[in-house]
């Protein structure tokens, strides 16, 4: 058993029709027929939408997101039409709010790794692959690889696991020629955002992107290099063979995890309330993450 643990109920906005309750984001239609995404300051973690929310998570991802799609343009279009706040909507959806292009999207959550860790690590140590892409021996966990791979993911609905797959798997499943597109254009953007991230002494572990189309173009759709979608870690502390210091929830897991939650991941109980000091170093560390990339201050 898993998902929320107390799921919220959607904000009824004159003019908007509420579609989907996300773990992060709540997703509505205007009358045009666009997609008004609102990202809240939920935070999950094993599977599970925490009762507590992180104060101004939410603008945090939102913001970066504008922030990486400008600088990804030029390799592939965004589906963002406005920030502007939708008339008579909640002053507290400023700044997390998104007007986008209704998108027919793709069901493949499409992850770039430049390094070993997490569920990769877990099928490297088991099979020496990543998606069936075989590896060299000898890595461990964090250990750089030759050179970025393609390991996409099923999506799966909240409360459970992304499943990793094949690329031919999902050449299968969505056609040889948006395999190859979505392959392409996932590695070109990770390349990208690598390199904007180490010049800022940030390593860009690994991301997932989600895309669709807009007839026939391919656009980047969701988040995109955030803390929740990305895996960053300090490039100043990196050293294979142990798991790193990364700018993510980790707090909130390492707290779930210690006797001092009293809580079991592998019963059916919903996990508790998080204290106030993991939250507040968890927005801390989001705040960092953002100032850090961005060469802004966070107000």
């Amino acid at each position: 058993m898993s998902g929320f643990v107390e799921k919220p109920e959607p904000l009824q906005v004159p003019g908007l029709v509420h579609l989907h309750t996300g773990k992060v984001r709540d997703l509505y239609q205007n009358e045009a027929g666009d997609l008004v995404m609102v990202a809240s300051d939920r935070i999950s973690a094993y599977d599970w939408v925490l009762p507590t929310e992180i104060p101004d998570k939410g603008r945090v991802l939102t913001q970066l997101s504008l922030w990486w799609f400008e600088r990804l343009e030029d390799l592939v279009p965004n589906h963002v039409l406005s920030t502007d706040l939708p008339e008579g909507a909640p002053a507290d959806w400023a700044g997390r709010t998104l007007v986008c292009k209704s998108l027919r999207m793709i069901p493949v959550e499409c992850v770039a790794r430049g390094y070993l860790t997490g569920s990769g690590l877990a099928e490297y140590n088991e099979t020496r692959t990543v998606c069936g892409l075989a590896l060299p021996e000898g890595l461990s966990d964090g250990s750089e690889l030759p050179a970025p791979i393609f390991t996409p993911a099923t999506k799966a609905a909240v409360g459970d696991h992304d499943e990793n797959v094949s690329y031919e798997e999902v050449a299968r499943q969505v056609g040889a020629e948006t395999a190859a597109q979505l392959r392409q254009t996932t590695l070109a953007v990770y390349g990208r955002a690598r390199d904007i991230a180490l010049n800022r002494g940030i390593i860009l572990a690994d991301t997932k992107f989600e895309f669709g189309f807009e007839g026939d173009e391919l656009v980047i759709a969701d988040e995109v290099l955030t803390p929740d979608s990305s895996r960053f870690w300090p490039a100043a502390s990196w050293e294979p063979g142990r798991a790193q210091p990364s700018y993510d929830k980790q707090y909130v897991r390492d707290w779930l995890t210690s006797p001092a939650s009293g809580w079991d991941r592998r019963s059916e109980q919903p996990p508790p309330a998080l204290p106030q000091e993991i939250v507040e170093a968890t927005r801390a560390k989001y705040i960092e993450a953002y100032e850090l990339l961005t060469g802004m201050s966070w107000s």
